[in-house]
């Protein structure tokens, strides 16, 4: 354990995301079904009742990972520190070993309900990072941002791959690498995926995300978390384990859900992809 009680993961470790549809399965797992679970504390804290129970539960048994959905660090309105003071206590009281928020926004004068795009400029570069700075300082620990999925993009001084750079530099902050995110948006706006990860720094790398999209058409891919893994994503994963190495990874699936040994199915592909990075990353660790 770490000095915060938390317990660190092992680079090969895969996860589920925390979800009441799934409550049951994920307490009757098998040991080794998976090694982590996440859950978005927006819909965890102040629970009670047998759900606040099976929590306590299952945090007690698997490390905990938060992945926020509210907190609008590319918005304009002020942070929500009463929430951050809960979020806080929310970390400690479930040893949670890593807290990750979007980079969007989803808040004006009330919260929208949607991951928006931030500008990519100079100025929302400043305003990230300080939101992102102030955000640590209040949970007391290091967060990670997570590159987010967009379908518009509202003005563009620089590329995607120099605003997310300038932000975790101008943060000091981790990111949350969102391979599935990546492939929807290099073929959205047309880019190439694999120079996206081979430009993000792998020192800053905390874990990954890995999800299932919609087709809508050949040029158009919807982040919708609803679906199977599709081939290029897996793809794109392998790649990202060759270029960073053994890294913690997240299946996500917000509804649609199928019958849990699928979900098995699907963290076994994961699991052998991070296999096959294993001796790759023997060697980076060799030098």
């Amino acid at each position: 354990m770490t000095m915060d009680g938390s317990r660190p993961l092992k680079p090969d470790a895969v996860g589920l995301g925390l979800r009441r549809a799934l409550l049951g399965p994920l307490q009757s797992a098998a040991d080794g079904d998976f090694d982590f679970l996440e859950c978005a504390p927006e819909n965890w804290i102040g629970v009670g009742g047998r759900y606040g129970e099976a929590l306590r539960e299952l945090s007690a048994r698997h490390p905990l990972l938060c992945h926020g959905l509210s907190l609008s660090l590319g918005g304009t309105e002020p942070l929500d520190e009463t929430f951050l003071a809960r979020a806080r206590r929310f970390l400690d009281e479930h040893r949670v070993v890593c807290y990750s928020e979007h980079l969007s926004y989803c808040s004006d004068d009330g919260h929208l309900y949607d991951l928006l795009p931030i500008p990519f400029t100079e100025e929302a570069v400043r305003h990230v990072a300080a939101r992102v700075r102030r955000t640590q300082d209040l949970v007391g620990r290091r967060i990670a941002i997570e590159n987010a999925s967009y379908y518009a993009a509202p003005h563009q001084e620089m590329s995607e791959i120099e605003f997310t750079l300038a932000v975790l530099a101008e943060a000091d902050c981790d990111l949350l690498l969102d391979v599935n995110n990546v492939y929807v948006n290099s073929i959205n706006h047309r880019y190439d995926a694999r120079a996206f990860l081979a430009a993000m720094p792998a020192e800053r790398v905390a874990y990954l995300h890995v999800a299932g999209h919609y087709d809508e058409a050949e040029d158009l891919k919807l982040d919708t978390h609803g679906a199977p893994v599709k081939d290029a994503v897996w793809s794109l994963l392998g790649e990202a384990y060759r270029l960073f190495g053994q890294r913690p990874t997240l299946l996500e699936r917000d509804f649609n859900f199928p019958p849990y040994e699928e979900l098995l199915g699907e963290l076994g592909q994961v699991r052998r992809l991070l296999v096959e990075a294993a001796p790759a990353a023997a060697r980076r660790a060799r030098g």
